[in-house]
């Protein structure tokens, strides 16, 4: 028996739900995401923000957001090149979607402790 709300859920808006889950679900992905929403926008930044990651999964994991419509690159034509990486309105969204989830997370931690 389904839970509240969720008999209006059909095949489709599971597999996309799915898909969304999947994306935000890799591994570093969501600290990626986070750090962005933080104020991070060079590649320092978000390695300083994302602790433990290495400098090529950041590398794959901007990569990846940027395919996905979620992080915006952008080349700066100076001496050195300044490349910058910001989350775009459908990263916005995402992490507002997602916050409920970080607030539920947090108070977890804390019960535990």
């Amino acid at each position: 028996m389904p839970g509240p709300g969720f008999e209006h859920v059909d095949a489709e808006k599971c597999r996309s739900f799915q898909d969304s889950v999947e994306l935000v679900g890799r591994r570093w992905t969501a600290g990626v995401l986070l750090a962005g929403m933080r104020g991070a926008r060079r590649f320092v930044e978000y390695r300083a923000l994302v602790a433990g990651i290495s400098d090529r999964l950041l590398t794959q994991r901007l990569k990846e957001l940027e395919d996905d419509g979620l992080i915006e690159r952008t080349v700066v034509p100076t001496t050195p090149v300044l490349v910058r990486y910001v989350p775009t309105e459908r990263a916005r969204g995402l992490m507002q979607a997602l916050h409920p989830l970080i607030a539920w997370s947090a108070s977890e931690r804390e019960s535990e402790d």
